[in-house]
């Protein structure tokens, strides 16, 4: 079947991220773009999971568990998983390596750890924009030890990317899928996604997956199809 998805969007965990992309806001957006299924990767981090897994849940809308990790070189790498015990054990594992910088939420923003009712249950400290301490050339690997999908983020862009950084895509790192809105010379499959850091900015139901259920496990395995692995 054909699933019309967004892998990227941010929750009011991230410091950049709206304060009204809450758990249920995002959920709801995302049905009235039309999509089926969503990732909720907030930077560094997937404490807010739960809680729009749950919303999500409750209205129709798979939600995979997902992250944007920051490696050591400052690129951005979109971190998917299917359970969330898996990103959460992604997480206490970075969690090791990361810079330790508190946050300043009149700079950077609020970084808001909500339930699935939208209320506020918690708030991280250090900011999570920093670097995790992981080389990229570590990346694909190691999320793949854990269960997961390791997507090079937004490669078409001039920050934060493997190519802006690295000056080229070197295809040793392992990556078997990127993320991008444009044709890029990258020879992979790749998913286009939003980064919404807004809620009007999530994506209009446009890119789609084909996958034999609307399911977690389905759109998981859909996109290790995509990877090349059966």
């Amino acid at each position: 079947m054909k699933l019309f998805y967004d892998f990227h969007i941010h929750s009011c965990l991230s410091p950049c991220g709206d304060e009204d992309s809450t758990p249920n806001n995002i959920v709801n957006m995302a049905l009235v773009k039309g999509l089926n299924v969503i990732a909720l990767s907030d930077h560094n981090t997937g404490k807010n999971c739960p809680a729009a897994m749950a919303v999500g849940k409750k209205n129709g809308l798979v939600v995979l568990p997902a992250m944007e990790l920051t490696t050591a070189e400052d690129v951005h790498v979109l971190c998917l998983f299917e359970k969330y015990e898996d990103l959460a054990a992604w997480e206490a594992y970075i969690q090791k390596t990361r810079l330790r910088v508190k946050n300043r939420p009149e700079i950077f923003g609020r970084q808001l750890i909500m339930n699935e009712n939208d209320e506020i249950v918690g708030e991280e400290e250090d900011l999570l924009i920093v670097s995790s301490g992981i080389p990229i050339e570590r990346v694909a690997g190691l999320v793949h030890g854990f269960g997961g999908i390791a997507v090079p983020a937004h490669v078409d862009k001039a920050a934060n990317s493997v190519i802006a950084v690295l000056g080229a895509f070197d295809y040793g790192l392992g990556f078997r899928l990127v993320e991008c809105a444009h044709e890029t010379d990258v020879a992979l499959p790749r998913i286009v996604d939003s980064d919404a850091h807004y809620l009007w900015d999530i994506s209009e139901a446009e890119h789609w997956i084909e996958a034999e259920t609307c399911s977690a496990r389905g759109v998981f395995a859909a996109l290790k199809k995509l990877c090349g692995e059966e």
